[in-house]
């Protein structure tokens, strides 16, 4: 299995990405959702970038409880300004020159049991922010919007691209993250039109790699968690549900190409497009972290073959590999271990 160190990914990351962090020298960014999978990252990476090239970063991160922050992340707590306070209610923000809009309650408890808090988070933040920010069309504002915009995959397309609208009705009322997501990229082109702050749109699907939580609604977390503790892997459908997983350190590359790089307001889809079923993902953690571990499918009968094509949440990132020249570098079975090195 592999080692892992968060220092050689953080190295990685600014090797891969130095063009685009040298443009960000000198700047005040502003960070919401800093505690997340995405902010965390994030953070670490301009860090170290920080640290390693001498930037003279100014930092700034918005958290509803600085003390809990400083307590899970000290390093840095030591070395970001930490604004209490909820996103719906950011303070004024008269001198900054970028802003990272990460805040999401990405919690499917919550979108299931308050939707309509969920749609109304996602909107009030949006707007909160794009208040404090004022009229300063000179800032970029990375928002981490989601491929959940796009509605349900349909079958026949491998691959959903930047332009994919969904069929009126598709995506259901009780989807309040995706619709809230559309909401607030509508309220923030709108901004940008009108002299906001200049967006920088990125639509993330979904990843694997340390600090990923090994216990939420993540499939590959849960199949990562079950395999490092020598538990069998369950499988809750039939495993024909096609995903792609892009590791975090290059999701990180990805998305300071965005917000460096990007043209304003355009969409770009931030992901990996191998796509693999949950079953054979399953196998593959299996085979990656412990090949003594069995595969348990609860929606298929013991040894039957699948009856049925499972939903699909695949993006096409020909915009990323054309427009901002970005690839993705680590393998899913090499993102695989490294996060198994990283829960040991």
């Amino acid at each position: 299995m592999s080692s892992w160190s968060f220092d050689h990914d953080l190295e990685a990351i600014v090797a891969a990405a130095e063009a685009d962090l040298e443009t960000l020298r000198g700047a005040r960014v502003f960070v919401t959702g800093g505690t997340g999978f995405v902010g965390t990252w994030m953070l670490a990476a301009l860090r170290h970038a920080d640290r390693r090239l001498g930037l003279d970063l100014n930092v700034a991160v918005l958290t509803r409880n600085p003390t809990g922050f400083a307590a899970r992340q000290p390093d840095l707590a030591d070395w970001a300004a930490l604004i209490a306070g909820d996103v719906t209610e950011v303070p004024p923000l008269p001198d900054v020159d970028a802003v990272i809009h990460a805040a999401t309650p990405a919690s499917a408890a919550f979108n299931d049991t308050t939707p309509d808090l969920m749609r109304t988070t996602i909107v009030a933040g949006m707007e909160s922010v794009l208040a404090a920010i004022g009229p300063r069309p000179d800032v970029p504002m990375l928002f981490t919007s989601s491929g959940a915009v796009y509605g349900p995959q349909p079958l026949e397309l491998e691959q959903l691209p930047e332009t994919h609208e969904p069929e009126p009705g598709a995506i259901e009322p009780r989807n309040a993250y995706a619709l809230g997501k559309r909401d607030a990229e509508a309220i923030a082109i709108a901004a940008a039109d009108s002299g906001g702050p200049s967006l920088r749109l990125a639509r993330l699907f979904a990843f694997a790699g340390p600090l990923l939580p090994l216990d939420a609604h993540f499939a590959i977390g849960n199949f990562i968690g079950d395999a490092v503790a020598g538990r069998t892997i369950h499988i809750a459908g039939d495993g024909t549900a096609v995903r792609s997983y892009l590791y975090a350190g290059d999701m990180v590359v990805q998305l300071l190409g965005v917000l460096t790089r990007a043209t304003p307001s355009r969409a770009y889809n931030v992901g990996a497009d191998q796509a693999i079923d949950i079953a054979d993902l399953a196998h593959l953690v299996a085979d990656v972290i412990d090949p003594t571990c069995t595969v348990e499918i609860a929606g298929r009968a013991q040894g039957a073959l699948p009856t049925s094509a499972g939903s699909r949440y695949v993006p096409s990132i020909e915009r990323m590999r054309h427009e901002l020249k970005i690839e993705p570098t680590v393998s899913l079975a090499e993102a695989i271990a490294r996060s198994a090195a990283a829960a040991h």
